[in-house]
């Protein structure tokens, strides 16, 4: 067997790559991306808290908000590892399974992601469309079951991909074009036969990337219909309203995703720096933008956040 068909026995570590063009100036970069990771922290832990101590909004929106607020932080503590350090210490070495790991969780709280989002949309269409049933449709041990089948299909879709990888040989660089371990990134290192690994990543965006944006777009295209054919001019404006957040987050997500995939597959030979620079924002746009958004944009989260600084100052 020629040595190149071995080298994954071999392989104990990916080479992460930080900002290309600009690794001198690591140090001065880390500041920006410290304060992202500060506020997305932050952010999150706060809607946790204030939905957590408010009994008042232990509804199903805010129980779906809850959800998102949980996945942007796995999806923020799975990056953090590794682009930080390599950001202060120059830290570029991932052992062979710890990348794996990263890979897996990765893509699972962003396919997680992607499956809240889809279950907040039909949130919004039985609150909108069918409001005197909405106690009754979206009990909490629907909402349960509705969360463990989220977490199942993100676990599922993501494990064939991860035991299809890692039954390849690494056989070319292992170097890594990227400051986290990605599929599109990883897969690019393989000298083995990668057909059935790329059908399957098309499927994967199939479902994933297509079909769920596609239920959110029918989802509103079934609100729209009810409130302007039911509802007066304040009460539509009062319902676009309250879906504003959950359509700003659809974009937050979406639109990075859509980019990334379209850059790996579309302008492979562009800068290095696009790649790079298209990931972070991928990664790193809705764990940050989701707190401010809801923040921001509903009432009670900003009551609740109001009404938590307050405690805390009396408490003082």
């Amino acid at each position: 067997m020629s040595e190149g068909t071995n080298t994954t026995k071999y392989l104990s570590y990916f080479i992460l790559t930080g900002i290309p063009g600009y690794e001198d100036s690591h140090i001065w970069i880390s500041i920006p991306f410290s304060c992202l990771y500060t506020i997305s922290i932050m952010g999150n832990t706060t809607i946790l808290t204030v939905i957590s101590k408010q009994p008042s909004l232990h509804q199903p929106m805010y129980l779906f908000l809850s959800m998102l607020a949980l996945t942007d932080l796995g999806l923020t503590f799975t990056t953090l590892p590794t682009l930080m350090p390599l950001l202060w210490l120059n830290v570029r070495r991932i052992s062979f399974e710890a990348c794996f790991a990263q890979f897996f969780f990765l893509h699972g709280f962003s396919f997680m992601e992607s499956s809240v989002l889809l279950a907040m949309s039909f949130d919004r269409y039985v609150a909108i469309c069918r409001p005197l049933h909405y106690a009754t449709i979206l009990t909490n041990e629907v909402i349960g079951r509705i969360g463990i089948a989220i977490i199942c299909r993100s676990v599922l879709a993501v494990l064939p991909s991860l035991f299809l990888l890692k039954r390849l040989p690494f056989c070319y660089s292992h170097l890594l074009s990227h400051s986290y371990c990605l599929h599109q990134d990883m897969i690019r290192l393989v000298c083995g036969d990668i057909r059935f690994n790329s059908w399957y990543g098309f499927v994967l965006v199939l479902l994933i990337i297509v079909l769920d944006p596609l239920l959110i777009v029918l989802s509103y295209s079934l609100i729209l219909k009810s409130i302007l054919s039911t509802a007066s001019w304040t009460e539509q404006l009062r319902a676009l309203n309250n879906c504003l957040s959950h359509i700003l987050a659809v974009l937050v997500l979406y639109v990075p995703m859509v980019g990334l995939s379209m850059t790996h597959h579309f302008a492979k030979n562009a800068s290095p720096l696009v790649h790079v620079t298209m990931a972070n924002i991928y990664l790193l746009a809705p764990p940050v933008m989701n707190p401010i958004i809801y923040s921001v944009k509903t009432k009670q989260i900003r009551q609740g956040i109001f009404h938590l600084l307050f405690q805390k100052k009396v408490r003082y």
